[in-house]
């Protein structure tokens, strides 16, 4: 592990990483989380509680902003984005035994991921509009630690797809991954592009998505996103947390 700004980040290329998170299927339950900058903001300034992070068996870098800000001070994050990782799992043979459950995405969006993948076992889990804590969020939470699935999408807004796996282990859960992956299955299926390669490797996926999505992204990106330069150097220069 490489610890960077409070968080202990999985080390490894991607077929490493890969692998843990197959294995991680046919083990006890846990989840894994992929921290970008706006991940990072939030768990530092404490909209995201500590244990919600914290209580993550794996946290994979998905930003290569966090991962050259890390190089300043000579550590090395290995980057595995969410969508990326999601996709390499379907499509890997380490997964040919396994079942995946879907949380998040609508009906026509299930169906068309079943139809990207025919070879695999899914099952669907309704996802309402729920808020942390209230009668229906403690109905869904039940509902998908019951289950059949050997690795749960999670594809809820963050901070709700941490909150809620972390709430299938004191639901009961025993067995499996959820990972907490936002949009990866719109991705899959076609419903929001994701940045050019070009983009990517300019680590300006955040640009791309600004200028696709500008009222939707404009407060992440242009307002709240540059928090992370102050915060890198409060607990990487000046060490405090």
């Amino acid at each position: 592990m490489t610890r960077f700004m409070t968080l202990d980040f999985a080390d490894g290329d991607r077929p490493a990483l890969l692998a843990r998170v197959a294995a991680m299927a046919r083990g006890p339950y846990g989840y894994v989380v992929t921290p970008n900058v706006d991940h990072v903001i939030k768990r530092m300034d404490g909209r995201v509680e500590p244990e919600v992070y914290d209580g993550a068996a794996l946290k994979i870098c998905d930003s290569r902003i966090l991962a050259h800000l890390a190089r300043l001070r000579g550590k090395r994050l290995s980057v595995y984005p969410g969508s990326d990782l999601t996709a390499d799992l379907l499509a890997s043979p380490l997964a040919d035994d396994l079942t995946f459950g879907v949380f998040g995405p609508d009906h026509a969006a299930f169906d068309d991921l079943v139809a990207r993948y025919p070879g695999r076992r899914f099952t669907f889990i309704d996802a309402p509009v729920l808020t942390p804590g209230t009668p229906g969020w403690i109905a869904a939470v039940d509902a998908a630690a019951r289950a059949d699935w050997d690795v749960l999408l999670a594809c809820v807004s963050f901070p709700k797809q941490e909150r809620f796996a972390h709430a299938l282990a004191a639901a009961g859960r025993k067995t499996g991954v959820t990972l907490c992956v936002g949009a990866s299955v719109d991705f899959l299926t076609g419903r929001q592009q994701r940045a050019p390669r070009l983009y990517q490797q300019l680590s300006l996926e955040w640009l791309h998505r600004l200028l696709t999505q500008p009222r939707r992204m404009f407060r992440r990106y242009v307002i709240e996103g540059p928090a992370i330069f102050g915060w890198f150097v409060r607990t990487e220069i000046l060490g405090r947390p």
